[in-house]
């Protein structure tokens, strides 16, 4: 009850029995998962649904070379980023914002955001996704 009043705490799907075990399960490797936008980006899934059967949370390291930018998307998941190395511009209704290194950003579900990566050093980051990304959640401009 006390965790409910303080009403900051986002809220997290239901995990499927499946999804729990008695023991912490190690991820050895990541999947390449193929990247939307104007030039190649490397994504590599660690949690989720493709590597680990996950579909409470994703998460994925990012490798976006300068210059590279993707549609804009209205996604069904709330989005945690945290910028590693180089920046991130990240567009909404309304503005745009230059996440650096060190800092990190959160996108709501049902909110317009577009991700790309202006300058010179790319970026390199750390995705969250709650629920996990989907490409039929992700609902991307056309």
């Amino acid at each position: 009850m006390l965790f409910q009043d303080l009403g900051s705490f986002p809220e997290f799907p239901e995990c499927p029995l499946e999804e729990m075990s008695q023991m912490p399960k190690l991820i050895e490797t990541a999947s390449r998962i193929t990247a939307a936008g104007n030039q190649p980006k490397i994504i590599e899934e660690f949690v989720g649904r493709v590597n680990s059967k996950t579909e409470a949370v994703s998460i994925a390291w990012m490798h976006s070379p300068s210059g590279w930018i993707e549609p804009g998307q209205t996604p069904e998941f709330d989005e945690y980023t945290l910028v590693l190395k180089g920046s991130l511009r990240v567009a909404f209704e309304g503005g745009s914002m230059e996440v650096q290194a060190g800092q990190a950003v959160i996108a709501s579900r049902g909110e317009w955001v577009q991700y790309s990566s202006p300058g010179e050093e790319g970026a390199e980051y750390i995705a969250v996704c709650i629920p996990a990304f989907s490409p039929d959640t992700v609902h991307r401009d056309e």
